[in-house]
């Protein structure tokens, strides 16, 4: 049966003053995953990561989604086919509640591109249904009416992915998300994105590699800007290549 892929790469790379730091990566998501991109440190996994959100560009090389070429695209551009990186869109009003928050999320979707902040009390009354069904989705409900900045920092984590959500997007791009957690907010945000894999893609960056084991269908491993090794994280954990490159330089 032919995979149903929905973002997928060929020759990417992307050289900074002769120095290539993604080398023509060929790479694969399959609709309704979790993927997995990793790799030791100065393997090109942001630079990676900041080619297929469009905050760079390939100096070579294509990027399709959803059969769609959108190697020149800016970020926003793809965000509004269905694209879109957790964190781009963060809570960034840190006075703000989580619900207004989470409301001005959804003024953008549903009113263009501009928060316009203006619109009348009344009009934004009505987005609070959807909002609230997103601040429980993600674990807020008994934090709706707390300032973003007096949450801890993985409720935090979980408040930008309700933003994110805000938007409606059929892919979520995941940067580092369990980056700087203890082991109370890594489990919870695991399991936030477990839940929120359900009816769409996802794909993540992540240095945890218990995280990854646990959360990734399929898993893609760089090193030196190249793809080095595939497959699940049974696969690629016992690639003496892996082993070498990755898990053995210590970063397990």
């Amino acid at each position: 049966m032919a995979r149903d892929v929905i973002l997928a790469t060929e020759g990417l790379t992307k050289e900074f003053k002769g120095f290539r730091a993604v080398s023509e990566v060929a790479l694969q998501v399959e609709r309704g995953t979790i993927h997995a991109l990793i790799g030791p440190n100065g393997a090109g996994k942001t630079t990676c990561f900041n080619l297929l959100t469009k905050f760079l560009q390939p100096t070579a090389g294509s990027i399709r989604y959803k059969e769609r070429d959108i190697t020149g695209m800016k970020p926003a551009d793809v965000a509004r086919l269905g694209l879109v990186r957790s964190f781009q869109i963060s809570a960034v009003f840190p006075h703000f509640s989580v619900m207004e928050n989470v409301r001005i999320a959804l003024q953008r979707r549903h009113h263009g591109d501009s928060f316009d902040f203006w619109r009348p009390e009344k009009v934004l009354r009505r987005l609070n249904d959807e909002a609230l069904a997103l601040v429980e989705a993600v674990g807020l409900t008994e934090f709706r009416d707390t300032l973003a900045v007096e949450l801890s920092y993985g409720r935090k984590r979980a408040l930008e992915i309700a933003t994110t959500l805000a938007l409606d997007p059929e892919m979520l791009l995941l940067d580092e998300p369990m980056a700087g957690m203890g082991h109370e907010d890594v489990e919870r945000t695991a399991q936030l994105i477990r839940r929120v894999s359900k009816d769409r893609t996802i794909l993540m960056v992540e240095h945890n590699l218990s995280v990854v084991a646990s959360l990734s269908d399929r898993i893609t491993v760089l090193a030196r800007g190249q793809v080095l090794a595939e497959g699940d994280y049974a696969t690629v954990s016992k690639d003496p290549r892996v082993v070498e490159a990755y898990i053995g330089a210590g970063h397990a």
